[in-house]
């Protein structure tokens, strides 16, 4: 258990509990360490060097080994990553070449020889019918010893590992911070909050917990110690059920609830019954999850309790349609249909939230300047009371919501929140500029009232350009992950992505493409198990099976590319979806025009994110050339539906390109926004240069902690990005 959690806290903060034991002459030891972790990518800090070298030689190796098996999984070298063509990107074929040396090969094969021949007859040839197509031809030791030693080059990428306070203190502050976000973890980070909730349940607690899938996995490690438990609405109730169950927190699934324990059952309808208690209105919130109800009820025996208990058996009787409770959208939506805009605004000043929600609907159906007036003026008059991420959204919609003249005003993207997208033509009327305009600079007061003093803002310039992260269902676990619509620079020569997945049980087949597209958005080519030479690059070979793990590359000289935009995709040709394999991760390395190195070399590794998602095809992010001739990657994390099977890059380019369009288009609100208005308080605002360090306190922004900071610095980097959307 203290490996997990020493795993958990350096995968979120790049900190290293401080290690203890006997004191002693540790410093060889701990260079090696060092060297040893400067060959993926990672590199001890000064002070963790420091207190390493002073302790015993058997405690620093010990820590070496659980920290290593940590960073080789955060950048993908837990495993061995064979290609098809031995000695890649070198001497790749043409592709109709290689197939017709797999159908040589096969018919001077007597065990395929007269299955090929039958099929070429018929004029339709599988490639799976041939016995070297899709299957490794070498083992990786052989794929290793044809291969040159990585280079090493300057632009090597090198993560510090620093030193942190003692396992408890580090375990206790990330829990803090992942209970008490302002905006929804992702699955991993869900699951991360559960390992830490059920250590931490019976110590400090953050102040409030605003996220209500996180409620969830805290009521279910506070329900196992007996402390009381969160909650202020059914819904919560419902949640903690569906964690219990180790079912689905975010409601969008259905749960296979499990039958409780008496003891527990009891705990889920007293708290029930206490909610309704104090406010039976919020019986209401019953029929979105009616269903759900139904079969919760089922499992609690609620009918045994209704005497104890009879404000809980009100929710089950609402669910089962015995008992009416008027929602409360339902009475916004009674008003708009009288016409009553004014009304309809009033009464939603009860939900902030959903005002604000609804301030486009309802500046489109005004029919005259005074209601508009008394819209924007309900908006004005409660946003103190909004969230911090809800205005924050609202004031990126508003931001892309210029009407005509707006670059992308006439197409509308849409992801939900499981990372699938789609793109329709945007038919709305536009939203009235003074209106508009008057909502943007109430949205600006509030959130910049909000922002902490910073005292002296030191900011990493390549950070402005992060989108903030106002949902971790935008952002996929890994290493060097953005937040979706983030633009990041990629400076390098050599570009080279790659897949790695693992089936379950089932022969499973991903194939990784490159769609390259020009400035309007058309093909330009692709590179794919179909087509695995161009101008620009080199693909691997196609694996079509993957029992031991199996992966794929593709090599790109970016000088080469004659489009605006490459789209690296995963598609699933037949198999087990992305939800379904053991394992599946995508990422991308960066490399100079000299080094040479292996398929994989973990230190060039920019990034690596998990693939989890309800697709057949994957878009993780896209390289796009800017104005100045510079790549930057701009952050996607989308899946599209695909076919059940047989899914390939040429099918779905169109789809992809209109989709890129959408996103390329829209402004996301960017870390720049938020440091502009912070910087109007701040005493001092400074550009990192990626050398200098003051000497006193600052709040530092960007994208790596550098080394040396003031002990009392306050430090924002992607790990912990979300610590700046405000409450």
């Amino acid at each position: 258990m203290v490996h997990r959690l020493e795993s958990l806290v350096i995968r979120h903060t790049n900190r290293l509990p401080a290690p203890s034991g006997p004191a002693g002459q540790g410093s060889v030891a701990a260079r090696q360490f060092d060297a040893a972790l400067m060959s993926v990518g990672f590199k001890l800090s000064a002070g963790l060097l420091e207190r390493l070298s002073g302790l015993g030689e058997e405690t620093v190796v010990e820590t070496a080994a659980r920290t290593l098996e940590t960073v080789r999984e955060m950048t993908g070298d837990h495993v061995q990553h064979n290609v098809y063509f031995v000695d890649f990107p070198a001497n790749v074929p043409d592709t109709l070449d290689f197939w017709v040396r797999c159908v040589t090969e096969a018919l001077a094969d007597d065990a395929s020889r007269d299955r090929v021949l039958a099929q070429l007859r018929t004029g339709v040839l599988n490639l799976l019918a041939l016995p070297s197509y899709g299957t490794y031809q070498h083992t990786y030791a052989e794929m290793l010893a044809v291969q040159d030693e990585l280079i090493a080059a300057a632009g090597d990428r090198l993560t510090v590992l620093h030193l942190g306070d003692a396992l408890d203190a580090e375990v206790s502050s990330l829990y803090g911070a992942l209970a008490g976000s302002t905006t929804p973890l992702g699955d991993e980070g869900l699951l991360d909050l559960a390992v830490l909730a059920a250590h931490c349940a019976d110590g400090p607690q953050p102040e409030a917990i605003p996220v209500r899938e996180n409620r969830a996995v805290v009521n279910r490690a506070r329900l196992g110690v007996g402390a009381d438990l969160l909650l202020d609405t059914v819904t919560d109730v419902l949640r903690l059920a569906c964690a219990l169950s180790d079912g689905d927190v975010t409601l969008l699934g259905p749960t296979r609830f499990r039958s409780p324990s008496r003891s527990v059952r009891r705990g889920l309808l007293a708290g029930l019954d206490s909610v309704v208690a104090e406010a039976p209105a919020k019986l209401a919130d019953v029929g979105a999850h009616r269903e759900a109800w139904k079969r919760l009820g089922e499992r609690l025996h609620a009918h045994e309790y209704r005497a104890r208990w009879p404000h809980a058996a009100d929710v089950f009787a609402v669910a089962r349609g015995e008992k009416e409770a008027r929602t409360f959208d339902s009475r916004v939506e009674k008003l708009l249909g009288a016409g009553d805009v004014i009304g309809a605004a009033r009464l939603l000043t009860s939900a902030p939230g959903k005002l604000f929600r609804s301030l486009d609907r309802l500046l489109r159906i005004c029919p005259t300047q005074g209601e508009r007036d008394a819209v924007v003026t309900a908006a004005e008059r409660v946003a103190p009371q909004v969230s911090g991420r809800v205005l924050l959204s609202v004031r990126e919609h508003f931001h892309n919501r210029g009407g005509e003249g707006v670059e992308g005003a006439g197409r509308r993207v849409f992801v939900n929140r499981l990372g699938r997208a789609w793109v329709t033509p945007d038919t709305r009327p536009a939203v009235p500029a003074p209106e508009r305009e008057r909502l943007v600079a109430a949205l600006d007061t509030e959130i910049r009232r909000r922002l902490p003093d910073p005292g002296h803002l030191l900011i990493d310039p390549d950070v402005l350009d992060v989108a903030l992260p106002l949902s971790g269902k935008a952002t996929a676990a890994g290493l060097g992950v953005l937040p979706r619509g983030s633009l990041s620079p990629v400076d390098g020569e050599l570009l080279r992505f790659f897949v790695h997945w693992k089936q379950t049980g089932r022969p499973t087949d991903y194939d990784l493409s490159a769609l390259m597209l020009d400035a309007s958005y058309e093909s330009a080519g692709w590179l794919s198990y179909t087509s695995l030479t161009l101008v620009e690059g080199e693909h691997s070979g196609d694996i079509t099976n993957a029992p031991e793990g199996a992966s794929e590359f593709i090599n790109l000289r970016l000088g080469a590319v004659s489009g605006d935009f490459i789209v690296p995709q995963v598609n699933i040709y037949s198999g087990e979806g992305f939800e379904e394999v053991e394992e599946s991760f995508f990422g991308f390395m960066l490399r100079d025009s000299e080094q040479l190195g292996r398929p994989f070399e973990p230190r060039t590794v920019r990034m690596k994110s998990e693939l989890r998602g309800p697709g057949r095809v994957a878009l993780p992010l896209a390289f796009v050339r800017g104005g100045d001739g510079r790549w930057r990657a701009k952050w996607l994390h989308l899946y599209l539906k695909g076919s059940p099977n047989f899914n390939r890059v040429e099918e779905n380019r169109m789809s992809v390109a209109q989709l890129l369009r959408g996103i390329i288009e829209r402004d996301q609100l960017t870390v720049r926004y938020l440091t502009d208005l912070m910087a109007d308080r701040a005493g001092a605002t400074t550009l990192w240069d990626g050398t200098t360090v003051p000497d006193g306190p600052v709040t530092y922004i960007g994208l790596e902690r550098p080394d040396g900071l003031h002990p009392d610095s306050l430090i924002i980097t992607p790990e912990n990005l979300r610590a700046l959307i405000p409450s």
